[in-house]
């Protein structure tokens, strides 16, 4: 489900004369149905400026990113929102959302876009809100002012909704306490055994354990430095 070829990445110092920094190069990375891929490597090393491009947020300078049948690297705009709408899935560290939408509208809207019909998605929202041991009292008011645990909550709420055929996880683990991180653990499990192509950075490496079929090192993907 994702295939990734002789990728790679610069970026552009606009502020510095136009001088361009190479990243990545020569990346080669697949990751199969019912399958969980973890990258690995320091920080810096390019773990996700991988997953930015294989979301569509970072442009490659060469090379493929086939998602679900789509070459990223390649896709027009039009067609990277599409793949995501029902294809391609993403828990980001970090929630972002309109003000003053309630929770289990947020969770709900990749339903609701699929056209799910609004009480069927709200019910859905409403089951992994209460996995994830969020309070029903908060369920409709707007996660914004949430605390960091909270909000990962509604997060990967949002990002279990719809059964996504390939799932990008950027620390799902991460603000939760031992009781969550478990649930979070077994709705990644549960994707697996439904067929969903996994790909995930897991700085918890019990969990990277738990989960993780294979770990991919993108140090390896470095360019090759001058001697």
């Amino acid at each position: 489900m994702i295939e990734i070829s002789n990728l790679s990445k610069t970026f552009t110092l606009h502020n510095q004369g136009g001088a361009t920094i190479p990243v990545m190069t020569g990346a080669h990375l697949s990751v199969g149905r019912g399958e969980c891929v973890g990258l690995t490597g320091q920080s810096g090393a390019g773990k996700s400026t991988l997953m930015r491009m294989i979301w569509g947020n970072y442009l490659a300078a060469s090379g493929r990113i086939m998602v679900a049948g789509l070459d990223v690297a390649q896709a027009e705009p039009r067609e990277i929102i599409a793949l995501r709408r029902d294809r391609l899935g993403y828990v980001s560290q970090f929630l972002r959302v309109v003000p003053r939408v309630p929770s289990i509208d947020v969770v709900a809207e990749p339903l609701l876009t699929l056209g799910v019909p609004a009480g069927q998605a709200r019910d859905r929202a409403a089951a992994l809100l209460a996995r994830l041991n969020l309070p029903e009292r908060l369920w409709h008011l707007s996660p914004t002012t949430f605390s960091g645990g909270e909000q990962q909550r509604v997060n990967i709420a949002r990002g279990f909704v719809h059964p996504w055929p390939v799932l990008l996880l950027d620390e799902p683990t991460a603000s939760l306490d031992a009781m969550n991180r478990e649930v979070v653990l077994q709705l990644i499990a549960e994707a697996k055994a439904g067929g969903a192509a996994i790909l995930g950075i897991f700085h918890d490496e019990g969990a990277r354990a738990r989960v993780c079929d294979r770990l991919v090192d993108v140090t390896g993907f470095a360019p090759a430095r001058a001697a």
